[in-house]
Protein backbone atom coordinates (compact mmCIF):
# COMPACT_ATOMS: atom_id res chain seq x y z
CA UNK A 1 0.00 0.00 0.00
CA UNK A 2 1.26 3.75 -0.86
CA UNK A 3 0.02 6.69 1.27
CA UNK A 4 -0.12 9.93 -0.67
CA UNK A 5 -0.74 13.00 1.29
CA UNK A 6 -0.85 16.71 -0.33
CA UNK A 7 -0.26 20.11 0.46
CA UNK A 8 -3.82 20.94 -0.60
CA UNK A 9 -4.79 18.67 1.85
CA UNK A 10 -6.32 16.01 -0.45
CA UNK A 11 -5.15 11.87 1.64
CA UNK A 12 -5.45 8.47 0.32
CA UNK A 13 -4.23 5.15 0.54
CA UNK A 14 -3.70 3.17 -3.03
CA UNK A 15 -3.92 -0.21 -2.66
CA UNK A 16 -2.75 -2.68 -5.28
CA UNK A 17 -5.67 -4.79 -6.97
CA UNK A 18 -4.37 -6.97 -9.21
CA UNK A 19 -2.82 -4.81 -12.26
CA UNK A 20 -4.44 -1.53 -10.57
CA UNK A 21 -3.88 0.98 -7.97
CA UNK A 22 -7.17 1.87 -6.15
CA UNK A 23 -7.47 4.44 -3.76
CA UNK A 24 -9.32 4.78 -0.52
CA UNK A 25 -10.07 8.17 1.09
CA UNK A 26 -8.58 8.84 4.55
CA UNK A 27 -10.43 11.18 6.74
CA UNK A 28 -7.87 13.33 8.96
CA UNK A 29 -9.01 16.67 9.91
CA UNK A 30 -6.68 18.58 9.57
CA UNK A 31 -6.73 22.22 9.42
CA UNK A 32 -2.99 22.65 8.46
CA UNK A 33 -0.76 20.17 5.62
CA UNK A 34 0.50 17.33 6.57
CA UNK A 35 4.34 17.59 7.17
CA UNK A 36 5.34 13.70 7.65
CA UNK A 37 4.05 10.19 7.44
CA UNK A 38 5.05 6.28 8.44
CA UNK A 39 3.33 3.17 8.56
CA UNK A 40 3.43 1.36 11.44
CA UNK A 41 5.50 -2.31 11.49
CA UNK A 42 2.65 -4.26 11.32
CA UNK A 43 1.26 -2.15 8.68
CA UNK A 44 -2.25 -1.72 10.17
CA UNK A 45 -1.82 1.65 11.27
CA UNK A 46 0.10 4.70 9.64
CA UNK A 47 1.17 8.45 11.94
CA UNK A 48 0.92 11.83 9.87
CA UNK A 49 2.41 14.67 11.51
CA UNK A 50 1.41 17.98 10.29
CA UNK A 51 1.74 21.91 10.89
CA UNK A 52 -1.35 21.93 13.26
CA UNK A 53 0.32 20.56 15.86
CA UNK A 54 -1.22 17.32 15.82
CA UNK A 55 -0.12 13.89 15.22
CA UNK A 56 -3.15 11.91 13.52
CA UNK A 57 -2.86 7.85 13.99
CA UNK A 58 -4.60 6.09 11.25
CA UNK A 59 -6.46 3.10 10.93
CA UNK A 60 -8.87 1.28 8.18
CA UNK A 61 -12.62 0.79 9.04
CA UNK A 62 -14.01 -1.54 7.20
CA UNK A 63 -17.59 -0.69 7.30
CA UNK A 64 -17.13 2.70 5.79
CA UNK A 65 -14.45 1.64 3.39
CA UNK A 66 -12.08 4.37 4.55
CA UNK A 67 -9.64 5.07 6.59
CA UNK A 68 -10.18 7.32 9.64
CA UNK A 69 -8.03 8.75 12.53
CA UNK A 70 -8.05 9.50 15.90
CA UNK A 71 -5.89 13.17 17.12
CA UNK A 72 -3.06 13.32 19.70
CA UNK A 73 -3.49 16.75 20.41
CA UNK A 74 -1.85 17.48 23.24
CA UNK A 75 1.99 18.39 24.07
CA UNK A 76 2.98 19.47 20.72
CA UNK A 77 3.92 23.11 21.01
CA UNK A 78 4.95 23.46 16.66
CA UNK A 79 4.72 21.58 13.43
CA UNK A 80 5.69 17.73 13.93
CA UNK A 81 8.82 17.51 11.58
CA UNK A 82 8.70 13.67 11.81
CA UNK A 83 7.56 10.23 13.69
CA UNK A 84 8.85 7.08 13.82
CA UNK A 85 7.12 3.77 15.34
CA UNK A 86 8.57 1.67 17.59
CA UNK A 87 8.68 -2.40 16.54
CA UNK A 88 5.97 -2.96 19.27
CA UNK A 89 3.63 -0.81 16.78
CA UNK A 90 2.10 1.16 19.93
CA UNK A 91 4.88 3.19 20.55
CA UNK A 92 5.33 6.85 18.64
CA UNK A 93 8.18 8.79 18.71
CA UNK A 94 7.90 12.50 16.85
CA UNK A 95 9.93 15.86 16.85
CA UNK A 96 8.95 19.04 16.55
CA UNK A 97 9.86 22.96 15.48
CA UNK A 98 9.69 23.43 19.10
CA UNK A 99 13.20 21.45 19.80
CA UNK A 100 11.50 18.27 21.67
CA UNK A 101 11.25 14.72 21.16
CA UNK A 102 8.72 13.24 22.50
CA UNK A 103 7.34 8.85 22.77
CA UNK A 104 3.21 8.18 23.11
CA UNK A 105 1.19 5.54 23.21
CA UNK A 106 -1.19 4.64 20.09
CA UNK A 107 -2.55 1.95 21.50
CA UNK A 108 -6.16 1.51 19.50
CA UNK A 109 -8.92 -1.11 21.26
CA UNK A 110 -9.67 -3.46 18.30
CA UNK A 111 -6.68 -2.39 16.36
CA UNK A 112 -3.81 -3.16 18.35
CA UNK A 113 -3.51 -6.59 20.54
CA UNK A 114 -2.80 -7.03 24.22
CA UNK A 115 0.48 -8.52 23.19
CA UNK A 116 1.75 -5.23 21.54
CA UNK A 117 0.67 -3.55 24.31
CA UNK A 118 2.91 -5.31 26.36
CA UNK A 119 5.43 -3.57 25.11
CA UNK A 120 4.87 -0.31 26.31
CA UNK A 121 4.37 0.96 29.91
CA UNK A 122 1.63 -0.30 32.06
CA UNK A 123 -1.91 1.24 31.75
CA UNK A 124 -1.42 3.56 29.57
CA UNK A 125 -4.35 5.03 26.98
CA UNK A 126 -4.32 6.50 23.48
CA UNK A 127 -1.96 9.69 23.18
CA UNK A 128 -0.84 9.71 26.48
CA UNK A 129 2.89 11.14 26.60
CA UNK A 130 5.37 8.31 27.77
CA UNK A 131 8.64 10.61 27.46
CA UNK A 132 9.59 14.28 26.60
CA UNK A 133 13.19 14.51 25.97
CA UNK A 134 14.37 18.92 25.97
CA UNK A 135 17.67 17.64 24.95
CA UNK A 136 17.72 20.25 21.82
CA UNK A 137 17.66 24.44 21.78
CA UNK A 138 16.45 24.50 18.08
CA UNK A 139 14.51 22.67 15.71
CA UNK A 140 14.32 19.01 15.87
CA UNK A 141 14.09 16.04 12.94
CA UNK A 142 14.29 12.91 12.39
CA UNK A 143 13.48 10.82 14.74
CA UNK A 144 14.40 7.10 14.49
CA UNK A 145 14.46 3.44 16.89
CA UNK A 146 17.22 1.20 16.68
CA UNK A 147 16.44 -1.95 15.33
CA UNK A 148 15.87 -3.88 18.72
CA UNK A 149 13.42 -0.66 19.94
CA UNK A 150 16.48 0.20 22.84
CA UNK A 151 17.59 3.55 21.33
CA UNK A 152 16.43 6.29 20.12
CA UNK A 153 17.91 8.90 17.64
CA UNK A 154 17.09 11.86 16.62
CA UNK A 155 18.58 15.92 15.59
CA UNK A 156 18.99 19.09 15.99
CA UNK A 157 19.56 22.21 13.70
CA UNK A 158 22.09 23.02 15.51
CA UNK A 159 24.59 20.36 14.20
CA UNK A 160 23.58 18.02 17.44
CA UNK A 161 22.53 14.17 17.08
CA UNK A 162 21.29 12.95 20.42
CA UNK A 163 21.49 9.29 21.41
CA UNK A 164 18.72 8.19 24.28
CA UNK A 165 18.60 4.87 25.74
CA UNK A 166 16.60 2.91 28.25
CA UNK A 167 13.30 5.06 27.15
CA UNK A 168 11.10 5.31 30.26
CA UNK A 169 11.01 7.20 33.30
CA UNK A 170 14.78 7.22 33.51
CA UNK A 171 16.12 7.20 30.21
CA UNK A 172 19.99 7.33 29.65
CA UNK A 173 20.73 10.64 26.85
CA UNK A 174 23.69 10.98 24.85
CA UNK A 175 24.68 14.56 22.82
CA UNK A 176 27.39 14.29 19.94
CA UNK A 177 28.10 17.79 18.73
CA UNK A 178 29.77 17.77 15.28
CA UNK A 179 30.90 21.11 13.14
CA UNK A 180 29.88 20.15 10.25
CA UNK A 181 26.00 21.54 8.94
CA UNK A 182 22.95 19.93 10.29
CA UNK A 183 20.85 17.06 9.63
CA UNK A 184 17.39 16.36 8.80
CA UNK A 185 17.09 12.80 9.13
CA UNK A 186 18.75 9.16 10.25
CA UNK A 187 18.55 6.21 10.05
CA UNK A 188 19.56 2.86 11.97
CA UNK A 189 21.85 -0.07 9.96
CA UNK A 190 22.93 -1.72 13.29
CA UNK A 191 22.31 -1.41 16.81
CA UNK A 192 25.43 0.64 17.09
CA UNK A 193 25.23 2.14 13.69
CA UNK A 194 23.81 5.20 12.50
CA UNK A 195 23.64 6.99 9.31
CA UNK A 196 22.90 10.88 8.93
CA UNK A 197 22.01 13.33 6.05
CA UNK A 198 21.32 16.64 6.10
CA UNK A 199 22.62 19.85 4.94
CA UNK A 200 25.98 18.64 4.17
CA UNK A 201 25.16 16.88 1.13
CA UNK A 202 27.52 13.60 2.32
CA UNK A 203 25.81 10.68 4.62
CA UNK A 204 27.88 10.91 8.04
CA UNK A 205 28.43 7.34 10.26
CA UNK A 206 28.16 7.55 13.72
CA UNK A 207 29.03 4.58 16.24
CA UNK A 208 28.49 3.31 19.78
CA UNK A 209 31.87 1.79 21.25
CA UNK A 210 31.85 -0.88 23.60
CA UNK A 211 30.82 1.33 26.31
CA UNK A 212 27.92 2.58 24.27
CA UNK A 213 29.83 5.97 23.86
CA UNK A 214 28.52 7.00 20.62
CA UNK A 215 30.73 9.13 18.22
CA UNK A 216 31.56 10.79 14.53
CA UNK A 217 33.18 8.54 12.63
CA UNK A 218 33.29 8.98 9.12
CA UNK A 219 31.74 10.36 5.76
CA UNK A 220 30.24 8.60 3.15
CA UNK A 221 30.97 9.04 -0.49
CA UNK A 222 33.31 11.85 -0.46
CA UNK A 223 37.15 11.54 -0.91
CA UNK A 224 38.30 12.43 2.78
CA UNK A 225 37.17 11.21 5.88
CA UNK A 226 36.40 14.51 7.63
CA UNK A 227 36.59 18.28 7.30
CA UNK A 228 39.72 20.30 7.78
CA UNK A 229 39.53 23.67 9.64
CA UNK A 230 40.59 25.40 6.35
CA UNK A 231 37.94 24.02 4.52
CA UNK A 232 35.24 25.90 7.20
CA UNK A 233 37.08 29.36 6.37
CA UNK A 234 36.83 28.59 2.44
CA UNK A 235 32.83 27.52 3.07
CA UNK A 236 32.06 30.69 5.00
CA UNK A 237 34.26 32.79 2.33
CA UNK A 238 31.67 30.97 -0.51
CA UNK A 239 29.21 32.14 1.53
CA UNK A 240 30.27 35.57 1.64
CA UNK A 241 30.60 35.85 -1.52
CA UNK A 242 27.30 34.69 -3.19
CA UNK A 243 25.73 37.14 -0.45
CA UNK A 244 27.34 39.81 -2.52
CA UNK A 245 27.17 38.63 -5.57
CA UNK A 246 30.70 38.08 -6.30
CA UNK A 247 31.63 34.90 -8.09
CA UNK A 248 35.43 35.70 -8.18
CA UNK A 249 35.29 35.43 -4.10
CA UNK A 250 34.12 31.94 -3.79
CA UNK A 251 36.78 30.48 -6.84
CA UNK A 252 39.04 29.01 -4.25
CA UNK A 253 35.58 27.87 -2.25
CA UNK A 254 34.35 26.41 -5.01
CA UNK A 255 37.46 23.96 -5.60
CA UNK A 256 37.76 22.84 -2.23
CA UNK A 257 33.76 22.11 -1.91
CA UNK A 258 34.20 20.09 -5.32
CA UNK A 259 36.74 18.16 -3.41
CA UNK A 260 34.68 16.40 -1.56
CA UNK A 261 33.09 14.44 -4.67
CA UNK A 262 29.64 13.80 -3.11
CA UNK A 263 26.52 12.01 -4.84
CA UNK A 264 24.52 14.71 -4.02
CA UNK A 265 24.59 18.27 -4.90
CA UNK A 266 22.03 19.89 -2.22
CA UNK A 267 20.56 19.34 1.07
CA UNK A 268 19.71 15.48 1.64
CA UNK A 269 16.33 15.58 3.22
CA UNK A 270 15.27 11.58 4.03
CA UNK A 271 17.19 8.13 4.13
CA UNK A 272 15.09 4.88 3.49
CA UNK A 273 16.27 0.91 4.18
CA UNK A 274 15.87 -1.01 1.10
CA UNK A 275 15.70 -4.89 0.87
CA UNK A 276 16.12 -5.76 4.95
CA UNK A 277 14.21 -8.65 5.15
CA UNK A 278 14.86 -10.24 8.42
CA UNK A 279 18.37 -9.22 8.46
CA UNK A 280 19.27 -7.13 12.09
CA UNK A 281 21.57 -4.88 9.92
CA UNK A 282 20.91 -2.69 6.90
CA UNK A 283 22.64 -3.13 4.07
CA UNK A 284 21.87 -0.78 1.40
CA UNK A 285 19.50 2.01 1.56
CA UNK A 286 18.61 4.86 -0.64
CA UNK A 287 18.74 8.62 -0.12
CA UNK A 288 16.83 11.71 -1.77
CA UNK A 289 17.68 15.13 -1.90
CA UNK A 290 16.53 18.98 -2.88
CA UNK A 291 18.85 18.78 -6.24
CA UNK A 292 16.00 16.24 -7.25
CA UNK A 293 18.42 12.79 -7.24
CA UNK A 294 17.79 9.92 -5.51
CA UNK A 295 21.04 7.61 -4.61
CA UNK A 296 21.51 4.02 -3.69
CA UNK A 297 23.69 2.62 -1.38
CA UNK A 298 25.90 -0.02 -1.05
CA UNK A 299 27.18 -1.08 2.14
CA UNK A 300 28.62 -4.58 1.44
CA UNK A 301 32.15 -3.52 0.61
CA UNK A 302 32.11 -1.03 3.16
CA UNK A 303 31.95 -3.17 6.33
CA UNK A 304 35.67 -3.22 7.15
CA UNK A 305 35.87 0.37 6.84
CA UNK A 306 32.82 0.96 8.55
CA UNK A 307 34.80 -0.98 11.65
CA UNK A 308 33.56 -3.41 14.07
CA UNK A 309 30.30 -1.59 15.17
CA UNK A 310 28.82 -2.98 11.96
Amino acid sequence: MLTYLGFEKSYYVWSLEGAEWVPTLVILRLNRAALCVQWSPKENKFAVGSGAKTVCICYYEQENNWWVSKLIRKRHESSVTSVAWHPNNVLLATTSTDGKCRVFSTFIKGVDTKDSKAGSPAETKFGEQILQLDLSYSWAFGVKWSPSGNTLAYVGHSSMIYFVDDVGPSPLAQSVAFRDLPLRDVLFISEKMVIGVGYDSNPMVFAADDTGIWSFIRYIGEKKAASSGSSYSSQFSEAFGKFYGSQSKSTTANDASDSRGGVHDNSITSIVPLGKGGSPKVMRFSTSGLDGKIAIWDLENMQQELGNQF
